[in-house]
């Protein structure tokens, strides 16, 4: 899930993530397994293109010692015309389109679970993120997922690639694009309901070392730019199942027509969530049966 939860509501929630914990006892028994797609950079050409474009998998929150920028990744966003990120980041409005658009209107979030569950749930967000319940009981509960969803990650600071690169192109006065605008991304949880999300958290809190064994694990896989292994995990995460159409397979064919007008126009670099880009309705399958050679890029 870290790989497609929203970038924005995870950027928003950077600031409550906490030190690291004692994982290794839940990761002595994974083993990386080999497999044919191993890149997270990815050229695409042919199809009429007067030049080559090129996608990134990134993944949304990582701690500083895993964050790696490569000289390869560096010299395809020099040779960009834009940078398109899953959401146009320079929108001045998106902060207040984002809370206007969080707000429950028919019910509040203590309305979606048992007594039990919204104390032992309002206790965890007291405790590990430091602010009352109060402030999230009428949000949609994907924010405060978002916002413990920083509780996975095992360090108090961790970076995104996404700012990273919002940064470059401001360095590099490149215009950052969006394949979707905040409307499109939070209609895509509107189509899960609050009461789904509402048990994801109570889940999420109730496995929260599970959670961090997970993400360590996903965190190898995409140092081993095995896409393979993270859309495997990403098929297995329980409490998003049935809802791989909503959070993937139809935004990645919606990003299509984008991603191909963009390219017509010149090089691109377009850096998505790494679970956009493998499997049969992923980005790169998509772009290849459009009629795209899509090949991976060795880093460098």
């Amino acid at each position: 899930m870290i790989f497609f939860l929203p970038f924005l509501m995870l950027s928003a929630a950077l600031a409550f993530a906490e030190p690291k914990s004692i994982i290794e006892s839940e990761m002595e028994s994974y083993v990386v397994h080999p497999t044919e797609t191993k890149s997270l950079l990815w050229s695409v050409s042919g199809n009429g293109l007067i030049s080559p474009s090129y996608i990134y998998g990134t993944i949304h929150m990582i701690c500083p010692d895993d964050f790696t920028l490569s000289t390869s990744i560096q010299q395809k966003v020099e040779a960009a015309k834009s940078i398109y990120l899953e959401l146009d980041m320079d929108d001045p409005a998106m902060m207040m389109k984002m809370a206007n658009l969080s707000i429950m209107k028919n019910h509040a979030l203590k309305d979606l679970l048992s007594e039990k569950d919204y104390i032992l749930l309002s206790t965890y967000v007291k405790d590990s993120i430091g602010l009352p319940m109060m402030l999230f009981n009428n949000m949609k509960p994907l924010l405060l997922m978002s916002a413990l969803y920083t509780k996975v990650v095992p360090c108090a600071n961790p970076k995104s690639y996404e700012q990273e690169f919002m940064q470059i192109a401001k360095q590099q006065h490149k215009e950052v694009k969006g394949l979707e605008n905040i409307e499109d991304q939070m209609g895509v949880f509107d189509m899960i309901p609050d009461s789904a999300e509402a048990k994801m958290l109570v889940e999420m809190i109730t496995t929260m070392p599970k959670q961090r064994a997970e993400f360590a694990k996903m965190v190898i896989d995409y140092k081993n730019q095995d896409l393979d292994a993270l859309a495997a995990k990403i098929n297995e995460t329980p409490e998003w199942k049935g809802f791989e159409d909503v959070m993937l397979t139809n935004r990645n064919k919606n990003w299509l027509p984008v991603m191909n007008a963009a390219m017509q126009l010149g090089t691109q670099f377009f850096a998505v969530g790494a679970g956009h880009l493998p499997g049969e309705t992923g980005i790169i399958a998509l772009l290849k049966n459009a009629g795209y050679t899509v090949e991976p890029v060795q880093q460098h």
